[in-house]
């Protein structure tokens, strides 16, 4: 037991929600929820420097009584699987107040609430070992997310909030009909860990293994049910943006880890090649979507969609390569497109427009923002040195190894990432100078730069010395390979 760690990770963003109530004045609510923003930050860094690599095992556990009547306790965990993205969370919480300090102008202590209750929810699922507290976490995060985009958003904000909550809802509620039969056939609990453990009959496990598809890839979002993200994202403020791509899409693919393989083993060794070949379409369709586009916001959002397919594709590869790939691809992508992310936001604050067309030239008058942009332009496309190219480069070997076909068409994705991103910067930053209005573009700012150079850093991080990251993961990768193979070859 010890120290709750955990507990005071998850509710340090509820009591900075909690103090804001209580505040006036727009300077003061912002500087609250930072403060609040990086002493959670500070608690996440403590758990990593305390995390155990060399075991599986669920580390700074809790376990409380919540509802003892049905089984149901306050149990929190986590292992090499979730780690990194408890981190993540909180790292681009704080990112996310730092890029809304000039951005919201309105009813800002209500918005740093929400920011800060939406914080405190996704910590909540990648920590829940109880599915039912998960479930009471995976779906309360709609809520914030909805005001941020529906209160907050652009003119087309209610649609788009109204389309985000009722394609999020409706998975969701097919995940509730699962996480039902799960307790009734696996033994009236809903312990995760336990859960994991039992057997269940392959006619079940198919029937979960297709409700867990469908609420968790609407998360992911997977294609056919992505229409929701671009709406959501263009719509949506720039924190709201960067909590979508960094965070939230990660909650489906880590369902997939933590409840589709190891408690339906069978079920996902016998649809996995349906799974490689949705991933291998959100790969190339994502791509030729972002090809298309002429709004920066859009091109990022369809591009999310395609290193997304990149993620499912390692996961259900089924090979230790695949798995650390899809892992250490999500972590990737948190970072590398929550800040392209961040970028757009912050020239859409300086020019009001994402039209590809309306920029050119700003190496010239902006030669900070665009050498930082270069970067996470490379790293997106995955440039050798960079941190997607690790995860990627893994995904593809496990790929391969699992389907040659899956991993052939898989290439064509970062050949499409490259061409889109490339054509962006170049027309962006390279490209003939823009109108007189255009060139007056100030470079970043110190604040602005506090947001940026922690995503660069783990840029090159993960880029040049993975092994860290790939240590945290790896022990609990194994064991979570080894329990489905040895289980699943029963089909």
């Amino acid at each position: 037991m010890g120290f709750p760690l955990l507990s005071f990770i998850i509710f340090t963003p509820v009591a900075g929600a909690a103090v804001l109530m209580f505040l006036r004045g727009d300077d003061a609510a912002r500087w609250t929820a930072l403060s609040f923003a990086v002493l959670d930050l500070a608690l996440c860094i403590a758990m990593l420097v305390g995390f155990d690599t060399t075991t599986h095992a669920m580390q700074f556990t809790e376990m409380r009584p919540w509802v003892p009547a049905l089984g149901i306790n306050y149990a929190l965990g986590i292992d090499g699987i979730s780690a990194l993205f408890v981190f993540l969370t909180a790292l681009l919480g704080s990112i996310c107040v730092l890029a809304s300090w000039v951005a919201i102008d309105r009813k800002v202590k209500e918005f740093m609430i929400c920011l800060l209750s939406m914080q405190a929810l996704m910590l909540g699922v990648f920590c829940a070992l109880d599915l039912f507290l998960f479930y009471v976490f995976w779906e309360a995060m709609l809520i914030p997310m909805y005001l941020i985009i529906g209160v907050w958003g652009g003119e087309g904000r209610v649609y788009a909030a109204i389309k985000f909550f009722l394609y999020t809802l409706a998975g969701s509620l097919l995940f509730l009909i699962g996480v039902i039969v799960l307790y009734f056939y696996g033994g009236r609990t809903f312990d995760i860990l336990a859960l994991t453990g039992q057997d269940l009959p392959f006619r079940i496990q198919s029937w979960l293994f297709f409700a867990f598809l469908i609420a968790f890839a609407v998360k992911v979002p997977m294609v056919p049910v992505h229409t929701w993200l671009p709406d959501a994202h263009v719509q949506a403020p720039t924190a709201g943006s960067i909590i979508l791509a960094g965070v939230l899409l990660k909650m489906g693919a880590y369902g997939f880890l933590r409840f589709s393989l190891p408690m339906l083993p069978e079920a996902s060794m016998y649809y996995s090649t349906l799974m490689l070949a949705l991933s291998v379409l959100a790969i190339v369709y994502g791509g030729l979507l972002a090809l298309a586009q002429d709004d920066l916001k859009k091109l990022v959002a369809y591009s999310s969609i395609s290193h997304m397919g990149f993620v499912t594709l390692g996961i259900f590869a089924l090979n230790l390569r695949g798995l650390e790939g899809g892992i250490l691809q999500m972590f990737n992508h948190g970072v590398t497109t929550g800040a392209l992310f961040l970028f757009v936001g912050l020239i859409y604050e300086r020019t009001h427009t994402r039209s590809i067309a309306d920029y050119g030239g700003l190496m010239k008058v902006a030669p900070v923002y665009t050498t930082f942009l270069a970067l996470f332009t490379l790293s997106s496309m995955a440039l050798p040195g960079t941190n997607s190219f690790v995860g990627e480069l893994l995904v593809l070997s496990g790929g391969f190894a699992a389907n040659l076909v899956a991993g052939s068409a898989a290439v064509l994705g970062a050949l499409l990432a490259a061409a889109y991103l490339l054509g962006m910067y170049g027309k962006v930053a390279l490209g003939p100078a823009s109108a007189g209005a255009r060139l007056k573009i100030r470079d970043v700012s110190a604040r602005e730069m506090a947001a940026i150079l922690p995503l660069a850093v783990f840029v090159l991080w993960v880029g040049l010395y993975p092994k860290p990251f790939l240590n945290i993961i790896d022990a609990s990768v194994k064991h979570l390979l080894t329990n489905v193979l040895s289980r699943g070859s029963g089909q």
